[in-house]
């Protein structure tokens, strides 16, 4: 991808987290550009402030649209973390109800989930300088 296709890509990330949030009724007021990660073309994570000052992180990209308050991890990395175990509990509540229409998307989350835990681990994504 060129810059500018980079560039693009953010930009249409932050749109679908910014309407994704205003589909939840919370509406965005400002983005933590320093805090906020992304990984072309797979992941973007944002950490968001509301108008009513409220913050939380938002996880959007090719897998699905998810947020949680800012209190449940103290970085971008920890916020990853924290999707991947979400999904992991919600796929298995998912597989436990035995319903066969949401047995695809439970597999859908594992598979993002797993993803997304080896992304945490991976320290060279981290470390920046």
């Amino acid at each position: 991808m060129t810059e500018q296709e980079q560039q693009e890509w953010v930009r249409t990330q932050y749109q679908a987290a910014t309407k994704y949030l205003a589909q939840k009724g919370l509406i965005t007021e400002s983005v933590a550009d320093k805090e906020s990660r992304y990984l072309v073309p797979a992941l973007a994570v944002w950490k968001l402030t509301m108008t009513d000052k409220s913050q939380c992180w938002v996880i959007c990209g090719d897998l699905p649209t998810d947020h949680s308050n800012v209190d449940v991890a103290p970085d971008a990395r920890e916020a990853i973390r924290h999707f991947a175990l979400k999904w992991q509990m919600q796929a298995e509540n998912l597989l436990r109800a035995n319903e066969q229409d949401q047995n695809k998307f439970a597999q859908l989350l594992i598979g993002r989930a797993e993803g997304l835990y080896k992304l945490y681990e991976n320290d060279s994504l981290w470390n920046m300088s």
